[in-house]
């Protein structure tokens, strides 16, 4: 693509610098894209041969049952779903849940309402692992001091909860000056699993075989129930598969498959058949199988390095739910939150406040109540699986409507992946009174505020809508009878630019004047991720009296007033953002007794809207230009 911009460009071409560009998107994916799946073999090993064995020392029918499940969960889920097909599925190079149901609403009208359920599911789940990965990342590295000296074992909580604590207070300052250490550092991280590992494969290379599949499937032929539950806790492995298809706007499609297929990967099958190699010669072993792969003298730094990666893995999901939180917002999925720009060269990078303490809040509450990254594994993947099958129905209809591929055969290529996926849900599911309940509880909330959110507005554009007046009515009723004309320019914001806003009928009705230049605003958010500059506004002159103006954003990007204002000015509309008014409506809600929604839901939409980001700070309108408007509105 940079090879075929650049020959259109007429410029010479400079392979090394393409390279070198290249490997340097390697290299960051590294360090984002892989950190939660990368601090998987802190616990994911551990806990299902644990639970394979039934409590009895590991034997080898458990090590190379579970070896052979997640090197093919590995294969199957991250690899074939995720690296080869998703990868290809992106909406204008972004990719991610919302990015999955824009692109296939905009191919599949009818089953609209059904993607926008499936993307609120699938936002929903995101934030309940976004509240356990950071409590069981830091949990299962921190957990490791106790090798040193079992003295340290009542600190792991304190210290565990220092470290949580510390890492979101950091980020209101944005993550631009620490993400470029991520990628060296998580590249040691895994040459260090990577090694670890190596050492006790040469002592019993025997436990290679473990990659042949008949020794998964023959476990779960022959354990019933209980293979059910080792597959369950075989998914932490995978946890953190989702991230590849999120971040591929950030890093492309090819670094991201260069990464996991010629070094992420590898380097994690390494140190898993480490893992098995160790508990098959030492059954002690099993107390702590990832420490105990290294020597004692690298027992500490390893500590400290784990710590060190479960930071960085932490970090990527904190960012990951601020960019879904914004997208969200601009989808109309939630009330306008405050969002603060933490980078004058990264649009991407971002900071959200609200969800920020929000999240640290149920990262504290989840640390304090689970105490061990043992009893936390009971509670992890859950969201992932469901998650994963959300992603997985959403897909189908972007392989079979965008892609046009055959009705079979995109079944065929979908429907296995689905089955395998759920086959995982239903191991996750059985852990629901052990502590799933947790992720799957955070989940309902998010999705319940997000569905009140999207019928309370719903209703309240309905009911905006017939309080409006059409505007080119209202352009013969003041040309029949001019009103009084002031000096100055009006904005008055809008959801749509053919009717007159609220805001105007009330300074007409009240004040009985209008401005020399009058603008009709409209925000609008697009089914793609991002609007090029160049289309961003559209500018109707065909009425004198009042010019209408819509600016697009894609459902990644946050609106700025003083930018459509620059935009405005380059297509020859000059206006002076010093000397122009914004007019906006300030609508009061109140409650009635003939609400189309439950009295509870009712309620909860009329606080939501309450405590949403005020429009003047979220447009970034300056506050001396503003003049609002108030109405009561029953809903």
């Amino acid at each position: 693509m940079a090879r075929v911009k650049a020959a259109e460009a007429g410029g010479e071409i400079d392979e090394s610098s393409l390279d070198k560009r290249f490997w340097v998107l390697v290299v960051g994916s590294i360090g984002v894209v892989f950190g939660d799946i990368g601090t998987s073999p802190l616990y994911a090993f551990r806990e299902a041969v644990r639970a394979a064995s039934g409590g009895s020392p590991a034997n080898s029918e458990a090590v190379f049952g579970v070896l052979s499940l997640i090197f093919w969960a590995l294969v199957l889920i991250v690899t074939v779903k995720y690296v080869l097909v998703l990868l290809n599925a992106d909406n204008k190079g972004e990719g991610g849940t919302f990015a999955l149901m824009a692109l296939g609403q905009s191919v599949a009208k009818k089953s609209s309402p059904l993607l926008l359920g499936l993307g609120i599911a699938g936002a929903s789940f995101f934030y309940g692992d976004a509240v356990i990965t950071p409590a069981i990342s830091v949990l299962s590295a921190v957990e490791g001091i106790t090798l040193v000296s079992p003295a340290f074992e009542p600190w792991i909580v304190p210290a565990a909860l220092v470290i949580i604590i510390a890492l979101f207070s950091v980020q209101s300052h944005g993550t631009e000056r620490v993400a470029q250490y991520f990628g060296p550092i998580t590249i040691i991280w895994f040459l260090a699993l990577a090694a670890g590992g190596l050492l006790h494969i040469i002592d019993n290379p025997a436990v290679i075989g473990a990659l042949n599949p008949v020794h998964g499937i023959r476990f779960m032929a022959t354990h019933g129930l209980l293979g059910l539950t080792v597959l369950g806790l075989v998914f932490l492995a995978v946890t953190g598969a989702e991230a590849l298809y999120a971040d591929l706007g950030h890093f492309g499609r090819k670094p991201i498959q260069t990464a996991w297929l010629g070094f992420i990967l590898p380097a994690l099958m390494l140190n898993y058949l480490g893992q098995g190699a160790l508990v098959l010669g030492d059954a002690e072993a099993m107390e702590n199988p990832f420490y105990r792969l290294y020597p004692e003298w690298a027992l500490l730094p390893m500590v400290l390095l784990a710590t060190i990666a479960t930071v960085v893995a932490c970090q990527a999901v904190i960012t990951g739910a601020f960019s879904i939180a914004r997208q969200a917002v601009q989808l109309g999925l939630l009330p306008r939150f405050a969002i603060r720009h933490t980078s004058a060269s990264m649009a991407g990078q971002i900071y959200l406040p609200r969800v920020n303490w929000l999240l640290l809040a149920g990262v504290v509450i989840t640390v304090i109540s689970f105490k061990s990254s043992s009893n936390l594994a009971t509670a992890y993947g859950v969201s992932v699986t469901a998650t994963l099958v959300i992603n997985s129905l959403m897909a189908f209809f972007v392989v079979w409507r965008y892609w046009r591929w055959p009705l079979w055969k995109a079944a065929g290529l979908m429907v296995p992946l689905l089955l395998i996926e759920q086959t995982f849900f239903a191991a996750n599911i059985m852990k629901l009174f052990e502590g799933a309940w947790f992720p799957v509880l955070i989940a309902a909330l998010l999705g319940i505020v997000m569905m009140t959110w999207v019928r309370g507005y719903g209703i309240l554009a309905r009911i905006t809508r017939r309080n409006e007046t059409d505007l080119d009515w209202l352009v013969r009723k003041l040309e029949a009878k001019p009103p009084a004309r002031v000096p100055g320019t009006a904005v008055f914001l809008s959801a749509d630019v053919t009717f007159a806003p609220t805001a105007l009928m009330h300074n007409l009705k009240h004040n009985r004047v209008l401005h020399e230049r009058n603008l009709i605003l409209s925000i609008r958010t697009e089914e793609t991720p991002r609007v090029p500059r160049h289309e961003r506004v559209v500018i109707d002159r065909s009425n004198e009296t009042f010019i209408r103006v819509v600016a697009s954003y894609g459902f990644m990007e946050t609106p700025s007033i003083p930018k459509i204002m620059e935009s405005c000015r380059r297509k020859d509309l000059n206006i002076d953002i010093g000397a122009t008014s914004f007019f906006l409506s300030r609508r009061s809600l109140r409650r009635t007794t003939r609400s189309e929604m439950p009295r509870w839901q009712e309620r909860m939409f009329i606080w939501l809207a309450r405590t949403a980001e005020d429009a003047t700070t979220y447009f970034q309108i300056p506050t001396d230009r503003v003049v609002e408007i108030g109405t009561q509105v029953t809903i």
